[in-house]
This record gives C-alpha cells, structure tokens and sequence, in this order.
C-alpha cells in the first residue's frame, strides 16, 4: 500500500489520547472512525474534542464551518470488527498493559482487510511484543504520540524486528500529512526517546522526595526555574495521567526486573487510591484550587 492510498484511520480508544489523535487526523482531512467499548465512551470522547476546536474558533484559529466539517469526518463506532473492517491504518491507543493490546491485536488482524497498517500509541511496551499475534508482522509498527496530541508535534515512529521499510516510511509519511513530526527508531528498547530521558529525571527526582530531600512541590519549582523547563516532572506526571506513568513503569519492571524500574511508591500509592492527576482532580497537586496546591501523601 502507497501513502496516497491511505484514506481511513481507525482510533481504537476513546480516552484522552486516542480521542485527540482522531480528531487531529480529521483536521488534515482524512475519514476516521473512533472506537471504544461504548457510545457513551465515544460521545464523550466528541464533547471534548468539540471544546478543543470551539476554543480555536474563538481564538480566530479556524472558522467554525472548518470545525464542523472535521467533526464529521469522525465516525463513531463502538462494535471492534465493525470499525476495523474499512481501514487502511490502525492506530490502538488503549489501556498501557501488554496482554489487552495483544487481544486487541489479534482482533484487528482478523478484521482489517490484508493491506492495513496496525500501529500501536504505546509510549514504553515494543511492537514486537504485540506483533506476534497477528499474521502481518511486517505491516506493524509503534506510532508514539504525545500529550495532548492537538497540541504536540513529536511522533516516534519505531521499526520492530519484523516491521518493514516500507510500513515504517508510510507510518512517517503519514505523521507528516497529519500536521506531526516523526522521528524514526530502527531499533527498539522500551521507553524509545523521549520517556527515557523523561524517565531517567523522574526516577532522581522521586529518589529526592523518597529520601527526604525536598517535597515534590519544591523539586517541581527548582526544575521549573532551574532548568526552564515549562513544568516540573510531579506536575507532568499530573498532566499525562498517573495510572499511565504507573502501568509503563509496571510493564517496564516486568521486563527488566531491574528494581530501578518499578513504580515509585509516592505514585503508586496515589494510584491506588484513585488520585491520578488532572483528569480526576487531585493527583501531586489538588486542582480544585486556583492555582492547584500541593496534596498530602
């Protein structure tokens, strides 16, 4: 399959990072189709997305006729085998464990047609765990967004053991035509780029809060100042979604077994009891509050 053959991209995964990735695509324009376990998920999904580009439209960013029509070029549709049967490039963006994406896959290589690209958003677990299950080895690849995908720009495109030339330079072309920028990896290690060195901060900075050395809100405010970056790597985990951060850790320590990788017990403890950043409310930081405050263990 050419790029310009591309014409539907299923999303599979309706939360905060599948849904942005429709509508992204949508904008550029290509046909998508969203799917997740159920309407409701998936309206929801719409309403959001919706917010997004009313807020540009009052920002003088598109016109609301633009807006409209990307809108519609987003299907909804909550049955798996229904969605898949049309595309042409899958992107699975759901839950961060290896065994669903697995499952996931082996449906989608059933119900797509031969030619589908099947791509994975997973930010640490490879390819080439998942792409065994599927009779298209080659034609899958990871295709890594970043949070909020309406906003970043970055795709790590990443080439798995079996994944060829040619799925690997479509998957980038595609990011391209979709208003992104991708960076390739022809050879895979977990976490990819970015997250690694994201990871490699985050684990001295819960070594500092786990030894007493400062709060979190303090070492937020000293990497913020000190390094200039735009917040610090609490805040960040706050804005990425906790659970998120906690299942790649998880996957990664399964993996590896190195006792470096497993989840710090400051975020696993908020994890558990369900605070898990911005999208629930209280995370590192309360934000019920303006400007959010910083919680309590």
């Amino acid at each position: 399959m050419r790029l310009d053959d591309v014409r539907r991209v299923l999303v599979v995964g309706a939360g905060q990072m599948g849904a942005q990735i429709a509508m992204q695509v949508a904008l550029h324009p290509y046909q998508v189709t969203l799917n997740d376990l159920s309407m409701a998920l998936l309206e929801k999904a719409m309403t959001l997305n919706r917010g997004h580009l009313e807020r540009r439209v009052a920002k003088g960013q598109m016109t609301k006729e633009a807006m409209e029509a990307a809108l519609a070029r987003v299907r909804l549709e909550p049955d798996l085998e229904t969605a898949a049967a049309g595309a042409d490039v899958v992107v699975e963006a759901i839950v961060e464990r290896l065994e669903p994406k697995k499952a996931c896959f082996a449906r989608l290589d059933r119900a797509c047609p031969p030619h589908a690209i099947l791509t994975t958003n997973s930010s640490t677990l490879m390819i080439s765990q998942i792409a065994p299950v599927t009779r298209r080895p080659a034609q899958c690849a990871n295709m890594h967004w970043f949070y909020p995908p309406l906003v970043m720009k970055l795709v790590e495109v990443v080439k798995g053991r079996e994944t060829s030339e040619e799925t690997v330079e479509l998957v980038a072309g595609l990011t391209r035509r979709v208003g992104r920028e991708p960076v390739i990896l022809r050879k895979e290690l977990p976490g990819f780029l970015v997250n690694r060195i994201l990871r490699a901060l985050a684990r001295e900075a819960y070594y500092l809060l786990e030894e007493g050395v400062a709060s979190f809100a303090d070492i937020d405010r000293a990497v913020e100042l000190g390094l200039n970056h735009p917040m610090g790597p609490f805040a960040l985990a706050d804005l990425s979604g906790l659970d998120i951060g906690y299942n790649a850790r998880l996957e990664t320590y399964e993996l590896t077994k190195d006792p470096k990788d497993a989840p710090p017990k400051a975020l696993a403890a908020r994890v558990k009891r369900g605070d898990l950043g911005r999208k629930t409310g209280r995370g590192f930081y309360d934000y019920s509050a303006t400007p959010p405050t910083p919680t309590r263990d």
